[in-house]
């Protein structure tokens, strides 16, 4: 296989795009929290370590799923399904070391808290969600929402300020935010899930029921993403979490008023918008207005 090939499937395989958001996840918890600035140095190295504990986590979930990855028309072609990744230890001693590299390198660049927050992210999306809780409950991904909360979590601990009011509210709407993000997708690729017999709120209640708690999370984390006004963030992370928010609720009340795999894929689409805009927002706040 082709070096270019190989660097592109591994791209895929570890979900870095995933990755490049749970490193802004990272970062949102340096700019929410108080205390003297980072070095350079220090936030190019926690940023490195988030995206590669992610990257760890994810290429794990790929490893583990490729049974269940086989049967879903959107991942029957994954690598370890299709074997040009072949499954063994090799491949497991590589995800293993990647994430104590990563949590070594958090703890030398900043603390050791914030280095278990990282492990706890990457051990909770890969060990609680991938194996204990997705093809058992529909709770998986609920529970499994915390893996972003911990990277909020370990750039608040960087700056040793981890029960600081404003990230540790952040870290509750990204646990709030993961399940109607996933659920939205869960809706599109609902055949999927049921071939793969993966209980997926959407597979097992009705249309009207998962719109609904969907809606009802997209209320409550907008409502919660304005509170850190009172804790110090100002104009600028109010305005990312009125415009991200009020795009969200707006798509995810047309998907409840009309469910249809078209404005499910719109939900999906405006979470990720959402998010985006409220990290960006909260790192601005910092950057302009220290």
């Amino acid at each position: 296989m082709k070096t270019a090939a190989t660097l592109k499937l591994i791209y895929h395989t570890a979900k870095v795009r995933l990755g490049v958001l749970i490193m802004a996840c990272a970062f949102a918890g340096v700019a929410m929290s108080p205390g003297e600035a980072l070095s350079a140095w220090q936030l190019i190295v926690l940023g490195l370590a988030t995206l590669l504990s992610s990257a760890a986590a994810g290429a794990f979930n790929q490893y583990y799923e490729r049974d269940t990855d086989a049967l879903m028309q959107r991942t029957h072609l994954r690598p370890f399904v299709t074997g040009q990744f072949k499954a063994g230890a090799l491949w497991l001693g590589a995800i293993v070391l990647s994430l104590l590299i990563a949590v070594a390198a958090a703890a030398l660049a900043t603390n050791w808290l914030a280095a278990f927050y990282l492990f706890l992210g990457a051990f909770t999306y890969g060990v609680v969600y991938t194996v204990w809780l997705k093809r058992t409950t529909w709770l998986n991904i609920v529970i499994g929402g915390l893996a972003g909360s911990f990277a909020v979590m370990a750039g608040a601990a960087a700056m040793g300020a981890s029960l600081s009011p404003a990230p540790v509210i952040l870290a509750v709407v990204l646990f709030l935010w993961t399940p109607p993000h996933f659920w939205a997708l869960a809706y599109a690729c609902k055949a999927d899930y049921a071939a793969a017999n993966i209980p997926m709120l959407p597979v097992i209640v009705s249309d009207r029921v998962s719109t609904s708690v969907i809606l009802a999370h997209a209320v409550a984390l907008v409502a919660l993403s304005i509170v850190p006004m009172w804790y110090g963030m100002s104009w600028i992370y109010l305005a990312g979490a009125l415009a991200g928010g009020g795009f969200f609720l707006y798509a995810s009340s047309a998907f409840h008023a009309a469910p249809s795999v078209g404005f499910a894929w719109r939900t999906f689409a405006a979470s990720i918008v959402q998010l985006g805009l409220l990290l960006t927002a909260s790192i601005l706040d910092r950057l302009i207005l220290g």
